[in-house]
């Protein structure tokens, strides 16, 4: 699995012998059953993950309602918001398959970045590419009806459609799940 990390970042930069030594070394692969919660709204937050195999779901409770803001699927990683601060969680993780993931904490780190600088280098660079797909994808969904957000996400991010509860993918596109049906069969007509 560690195979797997050295590949995607691969796609950023050449690794060097030291830095993959660097990496393997200081990467710890966890994994955890379908149905684990691995942060709760009010905790502190501590770890972060890499996905190397599995689906997170992260979502809010408002109301007594689970809203799903995001699934993170293979080569995402999920940085909570409130990552190497005191700062309760908003928030909860959720696994929705079994996952296998690298999962990384501030201590680790900053040793790994004090010892290897370019790794902090890429991590950066990584970052602001993460950040600015994100920021793509909160404006194309701000702009977009419910039923543009289902066809991109058949388009870009189809695997969930399988993975996924049909009542999750509703909360995910901000309707209830009589729309999903109906949009859903709306699209079968028009083809």
């Amino acid at each position: 699995m560690k195979n797997e990390i050295l590949k995607y970042l691969s796609k950023y930069t050449k690794i060097t012998h030291e830095l993959e030594s660097a990496i393997v070394n200081s990467t710890f692969i966890e994994h955890f059953k379908k149905g684990t919660i691995l942060l709760k709204e009010g905790d502190v937050c501590i770890e972060c993950y890499f996905i190397l195999k599995g689906c997170i779901r992260s979502y809010i409770v408002e109301n007594g309602e689970e809203k799903t803001i995001e699934f993170y699927t293979e080569e995402y990683a999920v940085t909570p918001s409130n990552y190497g601060t005191s700062s309760p969680s908003n928030y909860y993780l959720e696994c929705i398959e079994n996952v296998i993931v690298s999962v990384g904490n501030p201590k680790l780190e900053k040793e790994t970045f004090q010892k290897y600088p370019e790794l902090e280098s890429l991590s950066r660079v990584i970052g602001e590419v993460i950040m600015a797909k994100n920021q793509d994808s909160f404006a194309k969904f701000k702009t977009s009806n419910p039923e543009e957000r289902y066809l991109d996400l058949l388009k870009n991010r189809s695997d969930l459609i399988q993975r996924v509860p049909q009542h999750q993918i509703a909360s995910y596109l901000g309707i209830k799940p009589e729309s999903l049906s109906r949009i859903r069969k709306r699209i079968l007509t028009k083809k």
